[in-house]
């Protein structure tokens, strides 16, 4: 688990902003979520026959000896919050979430157990216009910051029936050529072999690439559905790749899944990932209910924009008030407040200091200007501004005026 510092913490926050400001522009509206959930969500959402469940979770019992479990991941607690808050009978539901998850990775660079997510999901929503929609939003935020190392990728799971199908032409295959499975996929044969088609092991793929592919085997109306959405991505000029042996890691997705995948960060990887889970929330209990999002690691997703060339806007204050000699203290305070009244960032020299040591403090401040407050200029009523990005001189400027002059030059 890692420390995010002030030196990288502004890139954090400017693009939460963007994404944030993106998705609401779409409609869809903040749900703030619990870290901790009863650990049987997971189990029964996600798939005990997963690397997350069986050797990711951070779970342990509760005083009541109820088994609790750090969110892996935000979709089953967003659904969770659904259901129990009786916002998907008859509803639909455009939400979006973020912060942060754990499991209990692997070190190594990029790979936190405390990592960071932004969630966005659309409940109620059967046709393929709103699988657009979400991809056609995901690419809006690579437009918008200049992301351009970046491709999509996506692919139709089908129904359950349909999937049914596959996963049986899958056993036969891979029990064809069993002697080539790794110990992962053996164990996952039996239980969930299309997670087999999810192996990073580089000895496998050559297997996974002559397995049976799931187009093959879609049912009509997950056809239709991925011919519209194909069609909407088109009309919409987002580029994309078929990839037929995408799946998502998790039990609960079907037909629509999708990849936006980049090499700019060393070995191709997601950075943005979702699809379908439109059987979660009857597995959960809840009336069947249509539903799609898709999440990305805040993390990868401010490695990315930094390998691009990306920088945050600063987010230094605008000037640096200083105070010299006897009873200009005070006046420089109720100074520094009047300014920040009028909408400017304002940092004040703490502490005493001669005018060279104030000035150092001032340039390091990375403000743009200077105020400089004397007992001369306060006897006068004006104060001094000096320009700390220019090599124009120090003027004296009414303090009744300096305001309306600071935004002024501000907005040249």
């Amino acid at each position: 688990m890692n420390d995010i510092l002030p030196e990288v913490s502004g890139t954090w926050r400017y693009l939460e902003s963007v994404v944030r400001d993106i998705v609401q522009s779409y409609g869809y509206e903040e749900i703030r979520l619990p870290l901790l959930e009863y650990t049987e969500l997971f189990q029964r959402s996600i798939g005990e026959v997963t690397d997350i469940v069986e050797k990711e979770m951070y779970t342990f019992l509760d005083r009541n000896g109820e088994s609790l479990t750090l969110r892996p991941e935000a979709t089953a607690s967003v659904v969770r919050a659904g259901m129990t808050n009786g916002l998907l009978h008859n509803q639909r539901q455009k939400l979006w979430t973020s912060g942060p998850m754990f499991r209990y990775e692997k070190p190594q660079k990029g790979r936190y157990r405390q990592f960071y997510q932004f969630d966005v999901e659309a409940l109620g929503y059967d046709g393929p216009d709103v699988d657009a929609e979400l991809i056609i939003m995901s690419a809006r935020m690579w437009r918008q910051l200049g992301i351009s190392r970046i491709k999509l990728e996506i692919n139709s799971l089908g129904a359950p029936e349909s999937r049914a199908r596959y996963r049986e032409a899958l056993v036969d295959y891979f029990n064809s050529v069993k002697s080539e499975l790794d110990e992962d996929s053996m164990r996952r044969l039996g239980q969930n072999p299309l997670r087999i088609l999810d192996s990073k092991n580089p000895d496998m793929q050559s297997v996974v690439e002559a397995a049976p592919v799931m187009l093959e085997y879609l049912d009509d109306a997950s056809a239709e559905h991925f011919a519209g959405l194909k069609r909407l991505l088109d009309a919409a000029g987002i580029e994309y790749t078929v990839n037929p042996r995408l799946v998502r890691g998790l039990d609960y997705y079907s037909r629509t899944v999708f990849e936006w995948v980049t090499d700019a960060l060393g070995s191709q990887g997601a950075v943005c990932s979702g699809g379908r889970y439109d059987g979660l929330v009857e597995k959960l209990g809840g009336r069947a209910t249509p539903a799609i999002g898709w999440a990305m690691g805040i993390e990868r997703f401010v490695a990315l924009f930094e390998a691009c060339g990306g920088k945050a806007p600063p987010s230094n204050a605008d000037v640096y008030v200083a105070a010299l000699g006897e009873g200009t203290r005070e006046r420089a305070f109720a100074l520094a407040e009047e300014l920040r009244d009028a909408g400017l960032g304002v940092e004040m020299n703490l502490g005493a200091g001669s005018f060279k040591s104030q000035m150092k403090r001032a340039d390091k401040s990375n403000a743009g200007y200077a105020l400089i407050l004397g007992e001369q200029e306060l006897a006068d009523g004006r104060i001094g501004l000096k320009p700390l990005r220019s090599n124009e001189g120090q003027e004296s400027v009414p303090l009744e005026e300096i305001a309306a002059t600071l935004k002024d030059r501000l907005n040249q």
